[in-house]
């Protein structure tokens, strides 16, 4: 063998093909079919989901919910006096 041509080998094993990538893939192409307006309507309604499975698991109203949610958002930010005010 000579190091002065390199020939590229086929792999050992074949690459496997992911169930979930093929599901992202499709996930994605049924996105990209939907207009603008209707991306923003399943993303809002999929934060409304979201809230409301956060309320009942921690037995929370909704205005204390987003309370909570927003309050362990800014966690890990800079302290701001301004957000403290805001959310507490």
């Amino acid at each position: 063998m000579s190091f002065g041509s390199f020939r590229a080998r086929r792999p050992y094993t074949s690459p496997m093909r992911s169930v979930a990538d093929d599901l992202r893939k499709k996930d994605r192409e049924e996105i990209l079919k939907l207009s603008n307006d209707e991306r923003l309507r399943r993303a809002f309604a999929l934060g409304e989901i979201a809230i409301e499975a956060f309320q009942q698991a921690q037995g929370v109203d909704r205005e204390t919910a987003i309370r909570l949610l927003q309050r362990r958002r800014q966690a890990s930010r800079r302290p701001s006096k301004c957000m403290n005010d805001l959310i507490g």
